[in-house]
């Protein structure tokens, strides 16, 4: 099921994109004309890897600092936390989860701008925000999140697309169906020699890539469990750089963007260190052990990039004697306050 659901990543995509059309375009303008003093995300697991990657865009695009909400703050410790001139964005499969829908909530009766990016546009968290834009990814039964996980992307993408009001992103959104139906086809089999044997692992990314490693870890642990660490290519030497030793597993994803040349350096440092390291690169990078599909801009890639790595991720399960459609001691869907 896994499997299955990652390959209609494409087909949910290319659904969202043909719908919304005028809504997205409405919530652009309504971002356009609005002042924000505090942009926030709300979002648990792999919605939050998605919200971080919408971050990166915001921030690196729209000139916006953007931070994570601890949900806590509101749910448990009932914070005063001051709403006015904030834009909340919460990420989505189910919109179930209390400490997701309270905080929107909150948000929104103190005036703030919401918008919520959710499969189930029937759920509490669609009724809670001003904005709720469905994914369109369709039921899905996996526990392990996949084709919701790109369709968030997707719609974190198209976000900022319509609020930045930029033709190259916008058209190169349009393409993405069939980028991801390419990367589906990109053979990453060569990573299960490494991993299926291995006891843990180091994911690394940088830049725009780093939400796509903190993805890989969870899934890693999910549908493998395997014990898996993201860290920001910056942040090895910070620490992290304790735990390699003569044959520790890293994948290492170099996307491409300004980060690209530091995360290739990096790579080759952890050879020599004698890591076993997994470099996940575009074709025209010549000593990558995986290659990296790539999508019409390189703020695109990570949605190509983790399509690709699903198909491995759910290959590596079986291969490990696991099945990755039933996750030891997890649910499709998690309630926490």
């Amino acid at each position: 099921m896994m499997l299955k659901e990652a390959v209609s990543a494409a087909e949910c995509v290319a659904l969202q994109l043909s719908s919304d059309v005028e809504r997205y375009a409405e919530l652009g303008r309504k971002l356009r004309s609005t002042n924000f003093d505090t942009a926030l995300t709300i979002a648990r697991g792999s919605s939050d890897h998605a919200a971080n990657y919408c971050a990166y865009l915001i921030m690196a695009r729209m000139g916006r600092v953007v931070a994570s909400l601890p949900m806590s703050l509101i749910t448990l410790n009932k914070a005063p936390i001051v709403t006015r001139d904030t834009l909340a964005i919460s990420i989505s499969q189910s919109g179930q989860s209390p400490d997701v829908v309270d905080p929107m909530r909150y948000f929104r009766e103190g005036g703030a701008t919401t918008v919520a990016l959710v499969n189930d546009i029937d759920s509490p968290l669609a009724s809670a925000a001003e904005w709720a834009m469905p994914l369109h990814a369709g039921k899905e039964l996996s526990v392990a999140a996949t084709k919701s996980f790109i369709a968030s992307l997707v719609a974190g993408a198209r976000l900022v697309a319509q609020w930045q009001n930029d033709p190259e992103l916008l058209d190169g959104l349009a393409g993405l169906p069939d980028a991801l139906r390419a990367a589906t086809q990109v053979d990453w089999s060569a990573a299960l020699d490494v991993l299926a044997p291995a006891r843990n692992i180091m994911v690394v990314g940088r830049g725009i890539s780093f939400p796509i490693a903190l993805e890989s870890a969870l899934k890693f642990k999910e549908t493998s469990a395997l014990q898996a660490e993201a860290f920001s290519g910056a942040e090895i030497k910070h620490g992290p750089m304790a735990l390699i030793e003569e044959g520790y597993p890293l994948l290492i994803f170099a996307t491409r963007g300004p980060t690209q040349a530091s995360v290739l350096q990096l790579a080759s440092e952890m050879r020599t260190r004698g890591a076993k390291v997994i470099l996940a690169a575009p074709a025209d990078v010549a000593e990558r052990d995986l290659t990296l599909p790539t999508a019409a801009t390189p703020d695109l890639d990570p949605i190509v990039a983790v399509q690709a790595f699903y198909i491995m991720a759910a290959n590596l399960s079986k291969a490990r004697g696991m099945d990755p459609d039933r996750p030891r001691h997890l649910s499709k869907v998690t309630k926490t306050n």
